[in-house]
């Protein structure tokens, strides 16, 4: 059973969520871990132009401060997307970091995309999975020594909710990864639905939307899954097949993520971030209204039990009125009253299985 510590939402005059963040990297041992001269990789999230619920970036400073401490040399970091955004690539995605707050002087870290400007820095990995036998992290994050992953704790249409597992699992594969992560999938278009406004062909990065005769049609053969044109469509017309296909993307995460933590034993640090709980991922180009009220950070070097604790609390968190959650009892799933099929049970299970943690925890408040 792993230990998960956990500081509430609410602070004061003198204990702030600076505060708190300083609390928690001092319970988990964090600076101990790491020695003089380690490059350390802080994982986050720069957000989506246009998204306004990513992590702040003042939160990452208490941490690289104390890499700095202890004689080591952080960086925030991420890898590429695989659709039409703007990170779709190492110089747009730095662009988007600095446009988003992520400057030195507010993090007291530089920014480095960890697999280069085309993606093609990368780490061959062993996992010996069900899915791979090697998988491709980006280069960067993998050669450094120690890693501190932060997430911004939301929901998801493939996983049913975004943490600690995702963040470093899709967030660290290289996008030759990210596509045979999505493989499985593929969504479509519902002619009753789709007005032909031409939004998913924009966003598509495989050119695999086309519009004719004021409709939108996806050519199967160039469509990769990654589903950014049901996220993005306005009027509900992309939506997925929902079937096992889901079970496997989040199986095959967590042996990404399996990969991502190869060289890192002991020397990796989960921090999830429970504010601003949104519907939808930090991919979108936009913020919807959060599905709870903001709950507070958790932190544990077990990603498994950390992703349960915080999945539990969302449930067990009354629903805010108009969020897409509106009218979910206590205790019930919240995420899934917009993505009903999207159940995060598979992700953690098997990403148990494989080694990557625990579901049962003991949860300690600070």
């Amino acid at each position: 059973m792993s230990e998960v510590y956990f500081t509430p939402r609410k602070s004061s005059w003198n204990n702030s969520m600076i505060d708190k963040v300083e609390t928690l990297i001092g319970k988990t041992g964090l600076v101990s871990s790491i020695n003089p001269n380690d490059t350390v990789a802080i994982k986050v999230h720069f957000g989506e132009g246009g998204l306004t619920t990513f992590l702040r970036p003042v939160y990452a400073r208490p941490f690289s401060d104390a890499v700095k401490k202890a004689g080591a040399l952080p960086f925030l970091t991420d890898a590429n997307t695989i659709y039409k955004g703007t990170r779709c690539d190492g110089v747009n995605h730095l662009k988007t970091a600095l446009k988003n707050g992520f400057v030195y002087s507010v993090t007291g870290a530089p920014v480095v995309i960890a697999d280069g400007i085309n993606s093609r820095n990368f780490e061959e990995v062993e996992v010996n999975g069900k899915y791979f036998k090697k998988v491709k992290i980006a280069g960067e994050a993998q050669r450094a020594k120690a890693m501190i992953v932060l997430s911004h704790f939301k929901g998801h249409e493939i996983f049913g909710f975004g943490g600690g597992i995702k963040n470093i699992g899709m967030g660290l594969a290289v996008k030759e990864g990210k596509l045979t992560l999505h493989s499985t999938t593929k969504p479509k278009i519902k002619k009753n639905k789709c007005v032909g406004c031409g939004l998913c062909v924009s966003w598509c990065f495989r050119d695999a939307i086309e519009s004719k005769d004021g409709r939108c049609f996806i050519n199967k053969e160039r469509c990769s899954g990654c589903g950014q044109c049901i996220m993005v469509c306005p009027h509900k017309a992309a939506v997925f097949k929902w079937q096992k296909d889901f079970s496997a993307v989040q199986e095959k995460t967590a042996e990404y993520a399996l990969g991502a933590l190869k060289n890192k034993k002991n020397k990796t640090w989960f921090f999830n971030f429970l504010l601003d709980i949104t519907p939808e991922c930090d991919c979108l180009s936009y913020s919807d209204s959060p599905l709870v009220g903001d709950i507070g950070i958790l932190a544990s070097s077990d990603p498994v039990s950390l992703d349960q604790a915080s999945y539990d609390l969302v449930c067990r968190a009354a629903a805010m009125p108009g969020s897409k959650a509106d009218g979910a009892l206590i205790g019930e799933d919240k995420f899934r009253k917009g993505y009903p099929q999207a159940d995060p049970e598979a992700l953690l299970s098997y990403a148990q299985k494989i080694g990557l943690g625990e579901r049962k925890y003991t949860l300690e408040k600070l």
